[in-house]
Order: structure tokens, then C-alpha cells, then sequence
């Protein structure tokens, strides 16, 4: 793919970076982290999510890097933000924070030519209890699906962990959305589904590069996305819910290069 670093392909095109790649996308992905560090004590009811998005914005290009999403197929922000029942890719706007609310923020840096992506979960005011264990499912879902990243392992072995446990948490994964390869690039090959079967679907090798994002909701599965051609929301308006966590396959494991550097990767809130 053009713009991706020089690696051998696999058969099912997936990038095998070398290992002086992972200095490059450690140093993205901990400056997308801290962006999200950083955001976490802006986030407050009556705070509108443009001005959530300003401040990221202007936060990245002062730590020189640039936002991946600005002008992106049109999009014209530096963050995605995602309120509610609003499963992904929501726009930042006037629209203010209430009480109670619930949001996902993602951001992905470009910095010396590699991207770095991550998302957390953010709340304002009091949280619901079933808004709180909807957050508390779908961090846990995140690590059931990252504790399958090893050589040997296949995709599938990802999607089946994360699906098995969210419903047996009497909730549902999203199927209309996925995790993706990155590096050079914002998006490549695989695509990483968060739900799936034991053994199926490529096999991790060291040196790939890719994102876990499972999107979990309360309802159903079944998203739409309005008119702005965008924002997906749940068709039964129920809370959804993201994290999502940029990966390298190692040797022997993975790295996971969005971690918080500050330790605030969830919660993101103290009280």
C-alpha cells in the first residue's frame, strides 16, 4: 500500500514491520495517549465537545505531530466523539456535555510519518450504574482480545474472546465496525473483527501492526449511520461504549504502544 514502510507481506497482505519499526509507532502511539491523558480534566458538564476537540487539536501540533483526521475523507476535526448511544465517529459540534453523559474520544497522531490510535471512555457528572458496568465490560472485553495477540494465534482467536465475553455479560459486540492494520498508514490490512471463531482468519506473525476497538452496546448490535454520513449510532438508542488500544506483535506476545504514560487509560475520571 502506498506510503507503508518497506516489510515483507504476508499472503493475506498484512505488513510484517522490522523491529526498528516499533520505535517509530511507540513514539505516535504514547503522544496519542497523551492527548488522552491530557483531555481527561477538560471533560465536564456544559463543556461542548468542539472545544474538546480544539484543545486536542492544538495540543497535538504543539507537541509536533499533526491530527490523521483532519481532512480525512472530508473530515475536518482532530478527534472523533461519541456521546451516548452514538457507537462511533462522532463529530465534534456545539453540542453541550450533560450530566450523566457518557463519551468515547479518539484521536490518531501522525508524528515523523508513522499514525498512532487509541480511544478511551470519559464520563461527566454522575455516572448510571449501568453506564458504569457498560464501561467497566467493554475495557474488560479490550484485554480479553489483546491477551490472544501472540505468533501462532490466528484473528479469529481475537474476535472469539472478546465476543464470548461480552455476551456473556448479557451485551452485544458491534459487527458493522472493526480494528485495522496501521503504521505508515491510517488504515491497512487486517481488518480486526471483535467477534468471530476459534481458529479462523489469518495468523498473527511478529511485526504486525494493528488496532483492537471493540465497540460493545447494552441493546442490540444493529448501528446506522445519519445523514452526515458519519455518525453511527445504535438502532435502539441504547449506551455504547469504546476502548481501543494500537498493537505490535512481538516475538513471544505484543506491545501495546498506547498505553497512558500517566496510568489513566480507565478510568479516566478520579472520583
Amino acid at each position: 500500500m502506498k506510503g507503508q514502510t518497506a516489510g515483507r507481506l504476508t499472503k493475506d497482505g498484512i505488513t510484517l514491520h522490522e523491529k526498528s519499526d516499533f520505535d517509530g509507532m511507540r513514539a505516535s502511539c504514547q503522544l496519542a495517549a497523551a492527548t488522552l491523558d491530557m483531555i481527561g480534566e477538560h471533560v465536564k458538564v456544559g463543556v461542548s465537545t468542539l472545544e474538546l476537540d480544539t484543545i486536542i487539536h492544538e495540543y497535538i501540533e504543539a507537541n509536533g505531530a499533526t491530527s490523521a483526521t483532519v481532512g480525512y475523507r472530508g473530515y475536518q476535526h482532530a478527534s472523533c466523539i461519541s456521546l451516548n448511544h452514538v457507537v462511533c465517529h462522532g463529530i465534534p459540534s456545539d453540542k453541550r456535555i450533560k450530566d450523566g453523559d457518557i463519551l468515547n474520544i479518539d484521536v490518531t497522531c501522525i508524528l515523523d510519518g508513522w499514525f498512532g490510535d487509541t480511544s478511551r471512555m470519559y464520563k461527566a457528572g454522575k455516572l448510571s450504574r449501568r453506564a458504569e458496568r457498560l464501561i467497566d465490560v467493554t475495557h474488560e472485553a479490550l484485554f480479553k482480545g489483546i491477551e490472544q495477540v501472540k505468533p501462532g494465534n490466528t484473528f479469529g482467536d481475537i474476535g472469539a474472546a472478546i465476543q464470548r465475553f461480552v455476551e456473556k455479560q448479557r451485551m452485544s459486540v458491534v459487527r458493522d465496525f472493526c480494528g485495522h492494520g496501521l503504521g505508515r498508514v491510517f488504515h491497512s490490512a487486517p481488518n480486526v473483527l471483535h467477534y468471530g471463531r476459534w481458529g479462523t482468519g489469518p495468523v498473527l506473525e511478529p511485526g504486525m501492526f494493528f488496532t483492537i476497538e471493540p465497540m460493545v452496546n447494552l441493546g442490540r448490535p444493529d448501528t446506522k449511520v445519519l445523514a452526515d454520513d458519519w455518525t453511527a449510532v445504535t438502532k435502539d438508542r441504547t449506551l455504547s461504549a469504546q476502548f481501543e488500544h494500537s498493537i505490535g506483535v512481538t516475538e513471544d506476545g505484543c506491545e501495546i504502544f498506547t498505553l497512558s504514560p500517566a496510568g489513566k487509560f480507565y478510568p479516566t475520571w478520579t472520583d
